[in-house]
């Protein structure tokens, strides 16, 4: 009977883990950041942001193994106190990231795209600051597509192959995570090992699907035009309202009352 070796496992769950929580406030932060800007040089950053994901792993892999290897310029400053990325943990990290990144940065910039400009308006118009606007408006109303980003970084950072064995390697028990290990496991003919490893991945990816496909839907009027459909996105529609409203009411205590009404005469019509 083959003996299970679990390292692959942990340290694919603590890549993943770690990628998709950095990769969460990077691609987060550049959607934000990305969706306040226009222009012809928008393209060349939307070109940047979204290149690991037209290129080959294993070229991404090249590129960071020139970026931090012992002649490359991050290598060469990590060097001189003594650190080292490439053929480490961190740089399975590294490799994870880099990959999930346009993932998570895609989705969030549609669905900050789809918040009504009008609410963001309104609060910068009261003298909320850009970054409590972010918070507490933008940031709530644009959270579904969010958490569809950040499952979809963790599913592509636990699938992670070519850039992690160019730039980490497979060192069993420090970097070989479930995909290295299937990978070398076919190679020495092991298949039992190789089965054991990606029946744990369709373990981990399950979850992944399911919080994909069964996520906040919104429904709204169809072409036979129900009644039920449209007192759900007018529903919807009220609750925004309602969020909004709470943060004016909090800058301006003197409109309290006023929004309290308008809000409850919305969520009467609408009910």
């Amino acid at each position: 009977m083959t003996t299970v070796d679990w390292s692959p496992i942990w340290i694919s769950l603590a890549t993943s883990v770690t990628a998709t929580a950095f990769t969460l406030v990077t691609g987060l932060a550049a959607a934000a950041w990305r969706e306040r800007r226009s222009g012809p040089a928008m393209a060349l950053v939307d070109g940047i942001f979204l290149l690991p994901l037209v290129l080959p792993p294993t070229v991404v892999g090249f590129f960071l193994l020139l970026l931090f290897g012992r002649n490359g310029p991050i290598g060469k400053l990590l060097f001189r106190f003594g650190a080292t990325i490439v053929f480490s943990w961190p740089a399975t990290v590294i490799a994870a990231s880099i990959v999930a990144f346009p993932l998570m940065y895609l989705t969030a910039r549609a669905a900050l795209e789809q918040v009504d400009p009008q609410f963001l308006q309104a609060a910068r118009t009261l003298g909320a600051s850009e970054w409590r606007v972010f918070r507490e408006i933008a940031l709530p109303l644009a959270w579904p597509g969010v958490l569809a980003g950040t499952i979809l970084s963790f599913a592509r950072a636990l699938g992670e192959f070519g850039a992690t064995l160019m730039i980490a390697g497979n060192i069993p028990g420090k970097t070989a995570t479930i995909p290295i290990a299937i990978y070398f496991a076919v190679e020495a003919d092991d298949i039992q090992r190789a089965i054991a490893c990606v029946r744990s991945t369709w373990l981990f990816r399950w979850p992944c699907w399911a919080g994909s496909t069964t996520g906040p839907t919104r429904r709204v009027p169809d072409a036979r035009g129900g009644r039920g459909a449209e007192r759900c996105h007018s529903k919807s529609k009220s609750r925004k309202l309602w969020r909004t409203s709470r943060l004016m009411c909090h800058l301006q205590p003197g409109i309290r009352r006023s929004a309290s009404l308008d809000h409850r005469a919305r969520a009467k019509a609408c009910c």
